[in-house]
């Protein structure tokens, strides 16, 4: 939106903000409504003021008296807290950072984590600049060179899949500070921070073990992903915790697909003793086992339980909605530009590896075993 937008007239008067003050000193916790009413505009008008939104023009006027508004009543928002802070001139490199990506268009994983690293860069008054590399020998250092040239003060390196990385070496002849997100390199020469699948698998096989699932099925992802062999060791290690046989026949590969889901499933109910729970990898191939159970005139959770991994946004309008675990990528954004205020190790430095949790989302989808298991 380009328009000027100003649909509120002059400045409320001084006994209808004393009139809000006084509710909302009775009510506690101060509401947008509540700004609305003190400033004599639309809640609309204080969205827009008080979280800055791009392409809306509003007069001085306006913004002050929302401003004023919410000072009044205690209004206390991150958004707003930075809103009342004065925003830096930015010269030289200072407030712009680089985000280079290896791939943008073919997953959600990766405008998450720009997303968490936009909030954070913005909270600091920065911006945050991406260009998408596909990895590329040729092209990608040109991205990067681009991205130097517009005077970024630090580079955050991302790729799409989890996965342990040679670093190109024109990322070591960088004089800013440099932060790799979803990936990490055998030197540890750089920050980096990756999901804790292991744990995240271990979580979600557990949380069915918790509800007297023994005979737990798995299907997994493309056995060369890390994210794969990852999730799958935490199934081993939840199973082994207690003291539950492995058992191979239950474990089936798939890529991630719907329908690697369906045909995967449809193997799981072909087996004599079929298990009564299925630890899916990814809730794309929940989405499969949903339909093959279904076809096979069994409920979701009654029969079978399933859980699925990533918490897409499809998986709360599943039916059944689907337990699931969060890829923690906004928060992987948000650490990569906390990172830049974390002084450097002493010399050329070793940096851990750093894994965030991947918390489990509890939904409708896992039940007790029905009967022995």
């Amino acid at each position: 939106m380009s328009d000027t937008i100003d649909p509120d007239g002059p400045a409320s008067d001084a006994a209808r903000r004393r009139k809000a003050t006084a509710r909302t000193a009775k009510g506690g916790r101060v509401t947008m409504t509540d700004i609305a009413r003190a400033a004599g505009c639309s809640q609309a008008t204080v969205s827009f003021v008080l979280n800055n939104s791009p392409g809306i023009r509003l007069s001085q006027q306006t913004r002050e008296r929302v401003i004023d508004a919410a000072r009044a009543l205690g209004y206390s928002a991150p958004a707003f807290s930075a809103l009342r802070k004065p925003v830096p001139a930015f010269e030289g490199l200072d407030g712009v950072i680089g985000f280079a990506v290896d791939q943008l268009a073919t997953s959600p994983e990766a405008v998450v984590a720009i997303e968490g690293a936009r909030q954070a860069s913005w909270n600091a008054g920065n911006v945050l600049l991406v260009a998408q590399t596909m990895g590329d020998a040729v092209m990608e250092p040109r991205a990067i060179a681009a991205l130097t040239k517009r005077g970024i003060s630090a580079l955050i390196y991302m790729t799409i899949f989890t996965r342990e990385i040679s670093a190109p070496d024109f990322l070591y002849g960088l004089d800013i500070p440099v932060i790799l997100l979803n990936c990490y390199t055998s030197d540890y020469a750089f920050p980096a921070v990756v999901p804790s699948e292991i744990a995240g698998g271990q979580s979600s096989t557990r949380h069915l073990i918790g509800h007297g699932h023994r005979r737990i099925a798995t299907i997994t992802g493309e056995p060369w992903m890390q994210a794969a062999q990852d999730r799958l060791k935490g199934y081993r290690r939840a199973l082994a915790t207690a003291d539950i046989p492995f058992d191979p026949e239950l474990v089936v590969e798939g890529d991630w697909s719907a329908s690697a889901g369906y045909a995967a499933t449809v193997k799981l109910l072909a087996l004599k003793d079929r298990p009564t729970a299925i630890f899916c990898q990814n809730d794309r191939t929940a989405i499969g086992c949903y339909e093959a159970l279904k076809e096979a005139g069994l409920h979701i959770p009654q029969d079978i339980s399933v859980v699925g991994y990533d918490d897409e946004e499809i998986a709360r309008h599943l039916f059944p909605p689907l337990t699931t675990s969060i890829l923690p990528h906004m928060a992987m954004g948000q650490w990569a530009i906390e990172q830049l205020e974390v002084p450097p190790p002493p010399g050329r430095g070793r940096y851990p590896i750093t894994k965030l949790e991947c918390p489990l989302v509890e939904r409708d989808s896992v039940a007790a075993v029905a009967g022995p298991a």
